[in-house]
């Protein structure tokens, strides 16, 4: 199955968790910060929103920091996702 986001719409797929401290401590899934780095898989065209056009600065392949609890989370095919707005993206990294 094919995520095609739309309007200002991206699809993130997030990076692990950290399950171990730096000190070697081992977290358990409830302890697990949810990660703020993640890929984007898919997109969306841009267009009008609320009367002002938005231009798509994310591209497919890029590496974000996304806000913690910005989106929504989507599981499809056993894979987990979460689609968020392109503002909630705050920074590309290189």
């Amino acid at each position: 199955m094919t995520i095609k986001p739309l309007i200002d719409r991206v699809v993130l797929k997030l990076d692990n968790a950290e399950q171990t401290t730096a000190s070697g401590i081992v977290l358990s899934s409830q302890a697990q910060e949810k990660p703020q780095y993640a890929n984007v898989v898919a997109v969306g065209p841009g267009g009008i929103v609320d009367g002002n056009e938005v231009k798509m600065y994310v591209k497919v392949g890029d590496k974000v920091i996304a806000s913690k609890y910005a989106g929504t989370e989507v599981k499809i095919d056993g894979e987990e996702y979460t689609i968020v707005r392109q503002s909630d993206i705050l920074a590309i990294v290189e």
